[in-house]
């Protein structure tokens, strides 16, 4: 690896300043059209008097060149469908459907197949409908062998099981979720650090953990008053997205032990700091709490 290498997200290509500018830029826009939660994990719109709809579309990004590399698109597959069901947990929503988006220089059927059959798997554990896409061959806009695919989840929520962050007060306790790795963010800077080396698929790529079933399981246990899904921006980054204005997470960074993969970006230079304000660091998901349940792994509090 070069000297000259970027070790930061921002020098790789990516602005997470400029992805948070651009949300207040808009914010006018959407909210004059009626939305609802814009900002959040997932936007919500109402279905009747007792019930929302809840939806968020995102995609697995530079992840794709590493995969398609190494032979793994289905991962990517699993990465798009667990992601985007992630994020509509967050609103306290249950999964009812997804919808791909494929766009590529020129289609190629096997790749396709890989990426819808991946997703598909994640969308059968989580009880999901994959019910439709679109597949567009965009040779003017797409490099030869480059692609991309995103997709759009749709859940839906009782009003009265709405999951927004505004109960939460000083004293909560913040619970972490393992991550599986790496998840679907930082990878223009992974790429840059990785440069032609042999891909290890099990360190980099592990696809995108799906939080469903330990959701669940905690709203059985405790009053969830808040969930981050931990994407691009890190743990606090995520957290900060749903706490109430002057309540912040005081996180203790020694209370879980990382996966390998972000020792492996502290050997190629990417500092402390860079790695909690970019990655998950192996949480993938938190949860707001005022008690913690049995056995649950506290790795913060509000305050």
């Amino acid at each position: 690896m070069s000297g000259n290498v970027a070790k930061t997200y921002e020098r790789a290509g990516v602005s997470l300043a400029t992805a948070e500018s651009i949300v207040g830029r808009l914010r006018a826009a959407v909210e004059s059209t009626g939305a609802e939660a814009f900002g959040a994990f997932a936007g919500l719109h109402p279905l009747d008097d007792g019930r929302l709809l809840a939806a968020s579309t995102d995609g697995v990004g530079s992840k794709l060149m590493l995969a398609r590399r190494a032979g793994k698109l289905r991962w990517a597959g699993m990465d798009l469908a667990a992601h985007c069901i992630d994020d509509v947990l967050c609103s306290g929503a249950e999964p009812l459907f997804l919808l791909d988006y494929v766009a590529a220089n020129r289609i190629d059927e096997e790749q396709v197949a890989q990426l819808v059959e991946g997703a598909a798997e994640v969308c059968r554990e989580a009880g999901c409908a994959l019910i439709g896409g679109e597949t567009a061959e965009l040779p003017g806009i797409y490099q030869p062998g480059e692609l991309d695919f995103a997709g759009t989840c749709v859940g839906i929520v009782e009003r009265d099981r709405v999951i927004d962050g505004s109960r939460c007060e000083p004293g909560d306790v913040v619970i972490g979720f393992p991550s599986s790795g790496l998840h679907t963010n930082g990878f223009t800077l992974v790429r840059e650090l990785l440069g032609d080396d042999e891909i290890d698929a099990e360190l980099l790529l592990t696809p995108h953990r799906l939080y469903l079933r330990e959701v669940r399981e905690l709203r059985a246990q405790a009053d969830v008053r808040a969930l981050a899904h931990v994407t691009g921006g890190g743990i606090v980054g995520n957290l900060s997205r749903v706490l109430p204005q002057g309540v912040q997470a005081e996180i203790d960074w020694n209370s879980w032990r990382r996966p390998p993969v972000f020792g492996w970006l502290a050997e190629r230079g990417v500092e402390e700091d860079e790695l909690r304000r970019v990655f998950n660091l192996g949480i993938g998901m938190c949860a707001v709490v005022p008690e913690a349940p049995r056995g649950a792994l506290v790795i913060g509090t509000l305050a």
